[in-house]
């Protein structure tokens, strides 16, 4: 099992989209890269602990790459606004990769430079893994949790309909 750490936006549309693919086994939305330990949801909205909002993916390297990760977090998410994602901003909103360790640092720096290569302003951070700390537990699978939540159903449709549309072969058997 490997580990990857992104944040685009809110956790609860990132989460949404990475639990479709085959390999990933869990994800767990958090908070990382900030100066708090063990910040709130509450902290985190003030927009003074530094942390982002971010999803930590447990996945089978066998069946889904890190590349592909990233190919799919580069597609379902705008890594060309800083600190903003639709109405949510602010640096907790980030768009942000945090690697584990050389391979990874190295596979996201190559798919940044490919995409700059494209003409795409890409603004999103790359930093080494710092703490993880899970977020609270009604933040936990939440778009399955509450299929009826406004936010939800306006921002995470629309991410979903481009992974199928883009990755169909990463989906999982339904």
């Amino acid at each position: 099992m490997q580990q990857a750490v992104f944040g685009g936006g809110c956790f609860w549309c990132v989460e949404a989209v990475f639990l479709q693919l085959q390999g990933v086994q869990t994800v767990v939305s958090g908070y990382a890269g900030g100066i708090t330990q063990h910040p709130s949801y509450e902290q985190i909205c003030e927009g003074n602990t530094q942390h982002a909002e971010v999803i930590q993916i447990n996945f089978d390297d066998s069946q889904i790459s890190f590349s592909q990760l990233l190919d799919v977090f580069f597609a379902t998410h705008d890594p060309t606004t800083l600190n903003r994602q639709g109405n949510d901003v602010g640096t907790q909103y980030r768009s942000v990769i945090f690697y584990q360790d050389d391979s990874q640092k190295q596979i996201a720096e190559q798919r940044i430079e490919e995409l700059k290569a494209e003409g795409i302003n890409i603004v999103t951070e790359l930093s080494p893994m710092p703490t993880f700390y899970p977020a609270e537990e009604y933040h936990q699978n939440f778009f399955a949790r509450n299929p009826n939540q406004g936010y939800c159903n306006f921002s995470i449709p629309p991410k979903l309909m481009k992974l199928r549309s883009k990755f169909q072969e990463l989906l999982k058997s339904e």
